[in-house]
């Protein structure tokens, strides 16, 4: 694990990764993209992980892109920068694609690419007083990559609206459009973040890794038929699961199941 990206395990499973470059505000560079491609890759096979917490050291959640890395690129080719770009896509596929839940605790502003993390997130949980912004177009540029990612998160009418002009905006009309869920005063965002893990916690961890694979399955589906091929065997897969037989029970009893972290 590389300086750039700390790494942290409870006993629950709860993983909290953390870019650690505050003097550059958490811009992401090669070795803080290769960094989060490769932890998210490794704690995917691991099926004791129950929940990812994504965050950014100091007051800055992640400036986007590193400008020294910008200013090298200046002099790529084509076909170099084919491959970043591909390489920053694979980052974000990483993430989206991640088969436990993910929360993005968003510790201050979030700019261009760095919006790309929190919309992959499952779950994003940002501080009051955070600016977020698709800047790309004020650096004549386009915000390309991540659109595959934030445009099903915010929908095309705000993407038009904030991808064409770059303007930053705050907290509350990120949550707006729906790249936030969830918005708090500084001293409550640990607090609000424990919550939504704890919930998250609460919930079956193969189930959540059925549903992480569903969601993006039906809304593919290009028929209800489609759909029913897909949704149907998926419950009832789980009801016969140990898993699922388990909940059930725990439920009819009235006890909390047994994944559910004990005090």
């Amino acid at each position: 694990m590389t300086d750039a990206l700390q790494r942290a395990r409870d006993a629950r499973g709860v993983v909290t990764l953390t870019m650690n470059r505050p003097e550059v505000r958490n811009a992401f560079g090669p070795d803080l993209m290769a960094a989060l491609s490769d932890a998210f890759a490794e704690l995917g096979k691991d099926d004791t992980v129950r929940v990812i917490v994504l965050t950014g050291d100091g007051p800055t959640f992640s400036a986007g892109a590193d400008l020294n890395w910008m200013r090298s690129m200046v002099d790529y080719t084509y076909d170099e920068q084919v491959a970043d770009s591909h390489r920053l896509d694979a980052l974000f596929a990483a993430i989206q694609t991640f088969p436990a839940p993910v929360v993005a605790r968003v510790n201050g502003h979030a700019l261009g690419g760095a919006t790309g993390l929190i919309a992959c997130a499952d779950v994003a949980v940002a501080v009051r007083g955070a600016k977020f912004g698709f800047t790309e177009a004020r650096l004549g540029l386009a915000p390309a990559v991540i659109s595959t990612y934030v445009l099903p998160k915010i929908g095309l009418s705000h993407a038009r609206r904030y991808f064409l002009s770059g303007q930053v905006f705050d907290t509350d009309a990120a949550a707006a459009i729906g790249l936030v869920h969830e918005v708090c005063e500084p001293d409550d965002l640990d607090g609000r973040t424990a919550a939504v893990v704890a919930d998250l916690l609460a919930a079956g961890p193969n189930a959540q890794r059925a549903i992480k694979a569903l969601i993006p399955q039906v809304a593919a589906a290009e028929t209800r038929q489609d759909a029913v091929a897909i949704t149907v065997p998926t419950i009832a897969r789980l009801r016969v699961s140990d898993e699922g037989q388990a909940g059930m029970q725990a439920f009819f009893d009235k006890r909390p199941a047994p994944w559910v972290p004990q005090d």
